[in-house]
């Protein structure tokens, strides 16, 4: 293949990956702005759909699966360890909401790795004490690529696309994935959908927000 027909190859994956991410990020708007509304006028929030059974292993080694988090209202994010673009960012402001969920709140915190091979359950460990995670309220969940994909992709809808070798720019460029955060209630039915990073998002408003649909999927049976 030569240098022109590469070029043209490498550009029509970056075309197809912009065009995925720019409808994602286009259906996130539309969520996040009729859900700002429903939650600024007490309406019932919606549901996005239902969330499929999984089984994925926490930071300790523990196993986990729906039924671990029925009951609960929690919040969910997909990132990986080596990282070096917007991860770091979300992990800092999951920990944001991590401090400013009251106590008495029995919300868990839910941080998907989409490096399964690397992410194992120590890397995971020393990654959340590297950012304070309370873990008694926030795990990290890795496992099988195809139980994370059914989970993240499927069920929670969020992005995660691994990038071929030939096309990184760096050994720590490895996916383009999602850099939203979504809220699940107590049923296992996603009921929320938060973009965090862009531009004229603030960030202080988006943790009130979630705070506010977390503290509302609380009241409900």
């Amino acid at each position: 293949m030569n240098n022109s027909q590469e070029q043209r190859r490498k550009l029509g994956w970056l075309f197809w990956v912009g065009l995925g991410l720019v409808a994602v990020t286009l259906l996130v708007g539309l969520a996040v702005a009729g859900l700002r509304s429903r939650v600024a006028q007490g309406a019932p929030l919606p549901v996005y759909g239902q969330i499929a059974d999984f089984s994925l292993t926490n930071q300790n080694g523990r196993a986990v699966s729906l039924a671990d988090l029925r009951g609960r209202v929690w919040v969910a994010d997909i990132i990986f360890t080596r990282c070096a673009g917007p991860c770091p960012r979300m992990t800092r402001q999951m920990k944001e909401l991590q401090d400013a969920l009251p106590p008495a709140r029995q919300a868990k915190l839910v941080t998907l790795t989409t490096d399964a091979d690397f992410d194992t359950p120590p890397v995971l460990k020393a990654y959340a004490e590297r950012f304070g995670a309370d873990t008694n309220r926030w795990m990290f969940l890795t496992g099988d690529k195809r139980e994370i994909a059914k989970l993240a992709i499927d069920s929670l809808k969020l992005t995660a696309v691994e990038k071929k070798p030939e096309e990184r720019q760096s050994p720590e460029d490895l996916f383009v994935h999602s850099t939203i955060f979504v809220v699940a209630d107590k049923r296992g039915q996603l009921r929320g959908v938060f973009e965090t990073t862009g531009e004229g998002i603030d960030p202080l408003q988006v943790r009130a927000r979630i705070l506010a649909t977390v503290e509302r999927l609380e009241q409900e049976p």
